[in-house]
């Protein structure tokens, strides 16, 4: 059983591992050096992302993804490889979008899975970006869902 709850200070290591396996599992687009530094930056932003909240495995406490959400956008989901395909995602998802109107995220135009994960739980591709926020040459989908 997956249990949500707000981020702790402690956890942010194992967030930014979580963060890395992931990366590494499904952004085969990244060079070894790209996840480097990204990971500097995703060790900048846990602490300032203003809703963090975690998935904790209920039997043995064990942190298994996040979500980082600020207003109607996610800044980011990511479950842990150990942990995915068990729904651990979609709990986090619901978490974010609970009496929400809109919710919008964006997902790297090469990682089709994420893709895949948004669509299959109602999101439509609005937009495209040739970079990344940072302006990196990583070309990003914009999507959204309306909930009525």
């Amino acid at each position: 059983m997956i249990s949500i709850r707000p981020a702790e200070t402690a956890d942010h290591s194992t967030l930014l591992a979580i963060w890395r396996r992931a990366v590494e599992a499904t952004h085969h687009f990244l060079t070894p050096a790209d996840i480097d530094a990204l990971a500097l930056d995703v060790e900048t932003y846990l602490p300032q992302f203003p809703d963090l909240r975690v998935a904790a495995d209920t039997e043995t406490s064990f942190v298994v993804g996040f979500v980082a959400v600020d207003g109607d956008f996610i800044d980011a989901l990511f479950v842990d490889t150990s942990a995915q395909g068990r729904g651990v995602g979609t709990k986090l998802l619901a978490s974010a979008t609970t009496g929400r109107d809109l919710v919008r995220v964006d997902v790297n135009e090469q990682n089709p899975s994420a893709l895949a994960f948004y669509a299959a739980r109602g999101f439509s591709v609005v937009a495209r970006s040739e970079t990344d926020g940072q302006g990196r040459p990583f070309p990003l989908l914009h999507l959204q869902r309306r909930f009525e």
